[in-house]
Order: structure tokens, then sequence, then C-alpha cells
């Protein structure tokens, strides 16, 4: 609530988790024992830029137990005779007063517990993982599809494997076939294997009851 012309602070809700208050560039000149009823949890308050004017005004921050970043710059307060010191003995628990701690040490940039950052490292941490997942999640898909494609391999090299020895079956269908029907003739004509040409053609004449042209034609001469 930075800059919107507050007076106090009578009205903020109850908020037991808030750990970081942004209230500079305002109109706040006391009150604040509300902060400890309404914020008992708060680690970081700014006041500067407000009408702070003395050290007695702070007094009712120290039931914020947590409390240990006070920032009151450009505040009438700050103009006072050992206001440093004054404040860091009112408020034990501090370690930081605008962004110094007692020794005059700077304080970090940025705290991790009141800005967030831990749980903006656990949403990453949560991103990491969802990744890994689905990187696995990937990788099993790729295995999966390259069994499919083996698979797929082994189907057309048994097809193949199979068209050859259909062929080679029905090769040997057929041979059987032409035996068969050769050794049917031998039964059939049992004279007709081992005659010549022509003693096959005379023998089957007599078989059917007709004379040779040839002796028909010794006839004819006779």
């Amino acid at each position: 609530m930075i800059n919107i012309n507050l007076l106090s602070v009578s009205n903020l809700p109850k908020l037991n988790k808030l750990r970081k208050l942004e209230l500079s560039d305002n109109r706040i000149s006391g009150g604040l024992e509300v902060l400890a009823e309404r914020t008992p949890n708060l680690t970081h308050l700014n006041l500067s830029g407000n009408k702070i004017k003395d050290i007695n005004t702070l007094e009712p921050l120290k039931k914020l137990p947590n409390l240990h970043s006070l920032d009151l710059f450009n505040c009438e307060v700050t103009m006072l005779i050992n206001y440093r010191e004054s404040v860091f003995t009112l408020l034990p628990q501090l370690t930081y007063l605008d962004g110094f701690d007692a020794d005059d040490q700077e304080a970090p940039d940025s705290d991790p517990e009141a800005d967030g950052d831990g749980l903006e490292d656990e949403y990453e941490n949560g991103e990491g993982e969802e990744e890994d997942d689905d990187d696995e999640e990937d990788d099993l898909d790729e295995e999966v599809i390259e069994d499919e494609e083996d698979e797929d391999d082994d189907l057309e090299g048994e097809e193949e494997e199979d068209g050859v020895d259909d062929e080679e079956e029905d090769e040997e269908e057929d041979g059987e076939d032409d035996e068969e029907e050769e050794a049917d003739d031998g039964e059939l004509n049992p004279n007709k294997q081992n005659l010549p040409r022509g003693e096959k053609r005379k023998r089957n004449l007599e078989d059917e009851g007709e004379e040779d042209p040839e002796d028909e034609e010794d006839d004819e001469d006779d």
C-alpha cells in the first residue's frame, strides 16, 4: 500500500500469514499497535516517507517478535540524535534498520522468506519434475514406436518367407502331379513305356484293329 495517502492502518484486516508489508510514502503518524494485533507474523515493515516523529511511536512494534527489518527513511524520527542506537535498543528483535544492521553492515538485496523466493524455488522444482516426467514419457513412446517397427519388420520377413515356401510347395506339388500322370499312363499302356516311337504307333494300331499303312502299300503292290 505505497503512496495512497493512507492516514492510519486501523482498517487493516487480520492477516496472520503476512510477512512483508509496504506502507511507504503515506501520512501515517501513529496507531502501529494495530499491526501487532492484525499481522502477528510480520518480518519486514516499510514505513519510510511517513509522518513518524519520535521513538515512542515505534513502541507497539515490540509486540512483533519476528520483525527483523524496519525502514524509516525520510521520516522525521531519523533526524533525532542517537536515532539508530535508540531504535535497536527499543526493538531488540530487529536485525536491519533502514537497510543496515547495528554494525552498519548492509542487508542482502532480498530475503527469500519475505519475498516468496522459496515458493518460486518449489514451483521451479515442480516444473523440473514435470519435464522429467515428459522426457520419460517421450522415451517410453519412442521405445514403443521402435518395438512396433521391429514387429512390422518381423512380420514382413515372415510373410516373404511364407511366400517363398508356398512357391516351393506349389512347384513340388506340380512335379508330383506330373510324375503321377506319367505313372498312370504307364499303368494304362504297359507296353508303351520302353518301346520306340514306331513300335508304339504300330502297337497302338494293332490294339485298335487297324492296319499299318505300310502293310496296305505292300498289299497293293501284290
